[in-house]
This record gives structure tokens, sequence and C-alpha cells, in this order.
């Protein structure tokens, strides 16, 4: 008589129930990590965004310039351009697309405009209302801060509390 064993095809149940196991601990593990890269990468974004302003306010500081719009050669255009993690209405005649904000613009005193952008639309909920914020000295240098309410983990390097 001859006997042939029958080869395994597929899986057993107790193969696919480890695998399920181990996608589920990743998982459970990388969603956190991701939620955390996103908001860093986003504060980092935003600094550069309301740092870009800079050059346009450098400008403007030269010219003498401290009244903020568009509409005459007296006034002071910071240039910014919309973003979808940041609230802030226009501060010139140009119109945002709906869900976007820019940095906004402030001469406190002629020679130390500072650049604040509010994280809100599409920024991370931990990072909701928060703010970043670009300051010139009286000698032409520039610090950023970021406000009390942003985790240490998401702050940017050149942006400290």
């Amino acid at each position: 008589m001859n006997t042939m064993k029958k080869v395994q095809q597929g899986f057993t149940l107790i193969e696919l129930m480890i695998v399920i196991a181990i996608i589920g601990i990743l998982a459970a593990i990388a969603l956190p990590q991701y939620q955390t890269y996103i908001a860093k990468s986003q504060v980092t974004r935003a600094v550069a965004e309301a740092g870009a302003i800079k050059t346009a306010v450098e400008t403007c500081v030269l010219e003498g310039k401290s009244a903020i719009g568009d509409t005459d050669i007296t006034q002071c255009d910071p240039q910014a351009t919309g973003s979808t993690i940041l609230d802030g209405a226009t501060q010139t005649s140009y119109t945002l697309p709906a869900n976007m904000g820019v940095p906004q613009l402030a001469f406190p005193a002629a020679d130390t405009p500072t650049v604040t952008a509010t994280f809100g639309n599409n920024a991370a909920a931990p990072l909701q209302g928060e703010t970043v914020t670009w300051s010139r000295a009286d000698d032409g240098s520039w610090t950023c801060e970021s406000s009390a309410g942003i985790d240490i983990k998401y702050l940017a390097v050149v942006c400290p509390q």
C-alpha cells in the first residue's frame, strides 16, 4: 500500500493570530510616534513661515515704514503667504482662501517689530491656539520664542519657550 503524506498548505489559525497580534502591537507604538512627528514638523514649519517674513520686515524698518498694508508706498507689506496650519487674517488687500491664515506683523515700536504665527485650522490638536513669535531687537538681531503651552517634545531648536 502506497501512503503519501499530505503536505501542509497555508497557515494555521495560531500563526495568523500571532501575525495580527504583532501588527497590533506595532500600530499601538507607531501611531503616537507619528502624531508627535506631525506636531513637531508643524512647529518647525510655522517657525520657518513666520521667519520668512523677516526679510520683508527688515526692508520696511530700513525704509522707515511701520504702518502695515499694501495700499500705498508708505505702508509695510509683509508679503505673508497663506498657510493651512495657521490662523490670522491677511493684513493686506490680498484675499486668503478658506481655512488659511498668515503670520501677524506688529510694530510695538519703530525698530522692534514682531511676527507672530498662531496655530489653527489644520494644525495638530496639541498646538491649537499656541504661538511662535519672532522679535527684532534694536540692534537688528532676531529671536524666536514659543508659547508656554507647546510641549517641549514639539519645540524647534531655534525657537525655545
